[in-house]
């Protein structure tokens, strides 16, 4: 004869619960890391607080694209953000995020199998070493290229606020420089991006329509 105890019925219930609603979290979360410039802002704001250029000119993102992602993990209270002296908005971790994977063998039916799958395993870590001595070495390459361009940038940037002093009169023209240089922008995505208000920006703008050095096209600032 067949019986379900109730007790036990429950708790099985409450247990599948909390096993679909890990499931979820482990999804949405593994969503979110799955791209990898968010993957990328995560670990640099693990350093310390940034806000959006600073974000956008370390890792060569655009600031529309930088955007994007930190209002898509505001939302899911990874991050946060407060506004400095300067109304400059700036974000941090408020929950950091670490997943550890692991995975057990639960069985291996004879020794000979324990011993091919060794070796097989063993194979594999070869391999993936290679690979990650591949990978390293790029890396190493691509950073020192674009530790190039970053002094490069740095150089032009400096040439810039040097040779026009009349339209870069301060680090408000040339963060709009800076953010603009990425693509076009909307006035809301420019004033996002330097964390300048509109009272700040518009004279800024000003200058540089008038000098030719920007063009409004269906709301977007064009450089």
């Amino acid at each position: 004869m067949f019986c379900i105890i109730p007790g036990l019925y429950i708790l099985a219930a409450l247990t599948l619960s909390k096993y679909m609603d890990d499931l979820a979290e482990l999804a949405r979360l593994l969503d979110i890391l799955g791209n990898r410039n968010r993957r990328r802002i995560i670990e640099l704001l693990r350093q310390k607080p940034c806000f959006v250029t600073e974000i956008s000119e370390t890792l060569m993102i655009s600031p529309k694209a930088v955007i994007e992602h930190l209002q898509l993990m505001e939302r899911e209270d990874i991050l946060a953000c407060q506004i400095d002296d300067r109304r400059r908005k700036y974000y941090f971790l408020a929950n950091d995020i670490l997943v550890d994977v692991s995975l057990r063998n639960m069985h291996v039916e004879a020794a000979e199998g324990k011993i091919r799958e060794k070796e097989a395993a063993n194979e594999r870590t070869r391999q993936e070493m290679a690979m990650l001595a591949k990978m390293v070495q790029a890396h190493d390459r691509l950073t020192e290229n674009l530790e190039q361009l970053n002094h490069d940038i740095d150089t032009k940037l400096a040439d810039l606020a040097r040779n026009h002093k009349d339209l870069f009169e301060s680090e408000r023209e040339l963060s709009v420089a800076i953010a603009l240089s990425h693509e076009p922008l909307t006035p809301a995505e420019l004033k996002e991006a330097t964390g300048l208000s509109d009272d700040e920006l518009g004279p800024v703008l000003g200058r540089f329509e008038k000098s030719g050095l920007v063009t409004r096209t269906k709301n977007r600032i064009t450089l």
